[in-house]
């Protein structure tokens, strides 16, 4: 995550606003709702993906529909907080295709995963084939979701 000093008007945070409500609209559909010309939102849009305000677009896909409806959020602890053991653990964690989101956090773990699977006996094989041989892993904490309430939620402006 970039810090940046780039100045936001009010056009640009309804285009990014409209942009996380629907990535697929078309220029002159955002031109339309913004109410500038298609020249001028195409040159913004431009200027908002090279300042690095929008860092992609992207389908969002129903895990449930995908086979892949179970959630866990994984907390972890290291056998040492050193960067050597940071570094080791964060580059085993991004080759895993199950972990959607892996954060340094402060509290009662080093690390909070978010990680989808089939069933529980999927986390179940994972857990101790993977999870537990990262390295570093001293303790990890288990949270299955019983309920999605809100997710990906789009930044508020």
């Amino acid at each position: 995550m970039k810090e940046t000093s780039i100045e936001f008007d009010r056009i640009d945070r309804n285009l990014l606003r409209m942009l996380q409500a629907d990535g697929r609209r078309s220029n002159q559909e955002l031109a339309d709702l913004a109410n500038i010309s298609p020249a001028t939102c195409h040159r913004r849009v431009a200027r908002l993906v090279e300042a690095g305000a929008i860092t992609g677009f992207r389908g969002f896909v129903d895990p449930g529909v995908v086979g892949l409806g179970t959630l866990v959020m994984v907390g972890v602890v290291l056998d040492r907080s050193t960067p050597e053991s940071f570094a080791a653990f964060e580059g085993a964690v991004l080759g895993m295709k199950e972990v959607l989101d892996c954060n340094l956090v402060a509290g009662d773990f080093d690390y909070l995963l978010k990680i989808r699977v089939r069933d529980i006996a999927d986390f179940n094989a994972l857990h101790g084939q993977r999870l537990l041989t990262l390295p570093g892993v001293r303790q990890t904490r288990t949270f299955f979701v019983m309920k999605e309430v809100k997710e990906n939620a789009p930044l508020g402006f």
